[in-house]
């Protein structure tokens, strides 16, 4: 057991799950038993069967699961990987769509460039038709 009343897994004890009847997942050195989420998970149960008895990691953080996703797996960890063979990958966070400084001006970037483009091609569309016209 480790400090916190979880138990502890080695990888060789999570590889041995890895069946749709019994499916356990390695995320950011948590193990978590997935058997019951398969048929509920949003991107079908194969993803999750495929990783089975891994450490989907990698995986989990490249499809980049909601806030909401990460609350919902914490009724299914059962424990955490033994010390001595955890890995340290970085969790990305959901992106924030807040109105923060930085993001205003990354909008104003946005918008700018596309602007200006239109304002110098109304320009060049009205000095080389309009002066046709005048001939």
């Amino acid at each position: 057991m480790s400090g916190d009343g979880k138990k502890s897994f080695t990888r060789a004890e999570v590889a041995k799950h890895n069946t749709n009847k019994d499916t356990w997942l390695l995320i950011h050195n948590s193990v978590y038993d997935v058997t019951a989420f398969l048929n509920e998970h949003p991107g079908g149960e194969e993803v999750l069967i495929e990783q089975a008895g891994k450490d989907a990691t990698e995986n989990f953080e490249d499809v980049g699961h909601s806030n909401d996703a990460r609350e919902m797996m914490t009724k299914y960890k059962i424990g955490e990987l033994v010390e001595s063979e955890r890995t340290n990958v970085a969790q990305k966070s959901e992106p924030t769509w807040s109105t923060d400084t930085q993001n205003e001006e990354s909008s104003m970037k946005t918008w700018l460039l596309p602007l200006v483009l239109c304002l110098v091609a109304t320009l060049f569309y009205k000095y080389f038709f309009g002066s046709a016209k005048q001939q």
